[in-house]
């Protein structure tokens, strides 16, 4: 039977680490390794139910973790200022961002509570918001940004004419589309935050292919029964045949967000096959990601969308 692959994680106590998504899956095992190597863990959730009963499963293999919940509605950008606002009325800096949460392919196209397209709204600018308002806690901290993106980002574009996809939906080209804006943040982020001297790390992880939730029965965007996809994903998964598993998937993003070798604008994922499973290298970026012109324009049409903006100056006030 082929070794599983696993990386040495530093001693983080006295860290402070915020996941996204933290209640399954790929986020929370990749919140048990985080908690397990000493960090005190912060799980922004949007149902406390599941939150509550992954905490339970941290401290069943980490009695003394130091793991909190908070509450966080990505799909919502109130949501959002209000975690933001939460968090730097606390005044703790935050050492490690770990940009996970994410939703995919809902059968129909859907809104956020603010009128954007579903994945669009929750992949993307939700998470462009949530740096935003946490930038002087992120600073204080010389913070590791790390966002999650797909391989469905190696191929596709950004549908600039119809960004939240009114006109005519595809639901994998929209979920395309996010991890695409998403990545170009994560890059765009690391060039403003040298050229600005922000003192925080940007870098991009993908997970390959794992059996998550993300195709699985999710009444709440409108998938009553587990896609023949996710249950393909499962078999082969099992088998050990070119995918990996939850714990194998989180291992890029976990190199990326604690290593000392991880380093800004880079990005890492499975070096097996297709990059589907493997332990965690770097990869060459994908080529919708490789085009500055392009991040920039992702960068002002989310501040625009959004209302959310990022400072231009050495000063960095809490964002409007």
């Amino acid at each position: 039977m082929p070794r599983t692959p696993d990386i040495s994680v530093p001693d983080l106590t006295g860290k402070r680490a915020v996941v996204t998504g933290a209640s399954d899956g790929v986020g929370l095992a990749l919140a048990m390794r985080l908690a397990a190597a000493g960090a005190e863990l912060l799980m922004p959730v949007r149902n406390p139910r599941k939150g509550k009963a992954a905490i339970a499963r941290i401290h069943e293999r980490s009695p003394d973790a130091n793991v909190s919940l908070r509450e966080l509605d990505l799909s919502s950008l109130d949501s959002v200022a209000a975690l933001g606002e939460t968090l730097r009325d606390e005044g703790r800096p935050i050492h490690i961002l770990v940009n996970n949460a994410g939703v995919m392919t809902p059968p129909h196209r859907q809104s956020t509570a603010d009128g954007f397209e579903v994945q669009f709204g929750t992949n993307h600018l939700g998470h462009f918001a949530l740096v935003a308002h946490l930038l002087p806690l992120l600073r204080a901290g010389r913070a590791r940004v790390t966002s999650q993106v797909s391989v469905a980002a190696r191929s596709g574009a950004v549908n600039w004419d119809d960004l939240n996809w009114k006109r005519s939906y595809d639901g994998r080209r929209a979920y395309g589309q996010s991890k695409i804006a998403f990545g170009l943040f994560g890059l765009e982020l690391e060039r403003r935050g040298q050229a600005g001297g922000w003192g925080i790390t940007s870098n991009l992880a993908h997970p390959g292919v794992a059996p998550t939730s993300l195709l699985a029965a999710r009444p709440e965007v409108g998938r009553d029964h587990d896609t023949l996809q996710v249950r393909l994903i499962r078999a082969l998964s099992r088998r050990s045949i070119l995918l990996g598993t939850v714990d194998t998937a989180l291992l890029p993003a976990l190199y990326a967000a604690t290593s000392p070798g991880a380093l800004g604008g880079r990005l890492y994922g499975p070096d097996g096959v297709g990059h589907l499973g493997g332990a965690p290298a770097e990869q060459r970026l994908y080529r919708p990601l490789r085009d500055p012109e392009n991040a920039a324009r992702v960068w002002r049409a989310s501040e625009e969308l959004t209302g959310v903006s990022f400072p231009t100056s050495e000063a960095v006030p809490p964002p409007r």
